[in-house]
């Protein structure tokens, strides 16, 4: 191997390293933090390893931290980020699936400019019509409930299931379309017969991106939710702005951790698939 490339294969690595570096030290800091007792966090460096591992923390975090003025810990925000997570993915995906499939391979009649359309959606900061759905669901009685929230996250989520799935779609051979026609099945059958079973990478990647998303939302869990449902992010930030005395870091690295467990798990088993619909054109125009 010649010096010029040994020099640059040695400067990749660096710079791998150090990025990997960087993204991986404030999740060190989190993690060590957590297993610290707090007179060992006020005494020791946060670098340093826990002198005694301690799970208390994790514990605290989970049943008995208060946010607020509840005390209940996290647990009621984890099931809450689950029921709404599970169906807004759900029907987001099933929705996206349908609609990429025909406007790329049925061709209806203005299918371009619905796709335009749901492009726009997809792209405008969704910030922008916080207060007309607000108004529009308080009308409809569906403010501060869970079927508000998951409709919320159904709508904004639709424009990029929608994309990634045409995108997918709009690589598949004509002929295989023109093949289950001849052998009379429609609309319906076809999707479920031939494409369907063909999409298991790109639903995986949408899966992802919609449950990632969906549960480190804080901004619709917020406004939409009401406080019976409030997901586990707004439960979060309700427990490290609470002041009773002096601040447990490390409880509330805990409960930092805690919340991103989910997302990181996902990404942990699925990341094969995510790589091989990405790979497969989920991105591609």
């Amino acid at each position: 191997m010649d010096r010029s490339r040994l020099i640059g294969r040695a400067g990749l690595w660096l710079f791998v390293a150090l990025t990997g570096v960087f993204f991986l030290l404030p999740l060190y800091v989190m993690l060590v933090t957590s297993l610290k007792t707090m007179p060992e966090v006020r005494d020791s460096s946060i670098f340093a390893l826990p002198k005694a591992l301690t799970f208390a923390p994790w514990a605290e975090a989970w049943l008995h931290a208060c946010s607020g003025r509840v005390c209940e810990g996290l647990r009621t925000g984890f099931w809450n980020s689950v029921v709404i997570t599970v169906p807004s993915v759900v029907l987001s995906v099933a929705i996206g699936a349908v609609n990429g499939y025909a406007l790329a391979l049925w061709r209806a009649r203005y299918a371009e400019a619905m796709f335009a359309i749901m492009l726009v959606g997809a792209f405008i900061p969704y910030q922008l019509f916080i207060y007309p759905l607000a108004l529009s669901f308080a009308s409809a009685g569906l403010s501060n409930s869970l079927a508000g929230v998951v409709i919320v996250h159904v709508i904004f989520g639709m424009p990029v299931t929608t994309l990634i799935f045409r995108n997918y779609y709009s690589g598949i051979p004509a002929d295989l379309m023109n093949a289950a026609r001849v052998d009379g099945a429609g609309f319906w059958r076809i999707l479920g017969s031939v494409i369907l079973p063909m999409s298991t990478p790109i639903i995986v990647v949408a899966v992802i991106l919609q449950a990632t998303g969906i549960w480190n939302d804080y901004l619709f869990g917020l406004i939409f939710a009401g406080r019976d449902h409030q997901p586990m992010t707004v439960q979060l930030i309700g427990l490290v702005n609470t002041r009773m005395g002096e601040r447990p870091y490390n409880v509330h690295m805990a409960a930092t951790l805690l919340t991103a467990l989910v997302p990181l798990a996902i990404y942990l088993l699925s990341g094969r698939w995510f790589v091989r619909g990405i790979a497969a054109g989920a991105v591609k125009g």
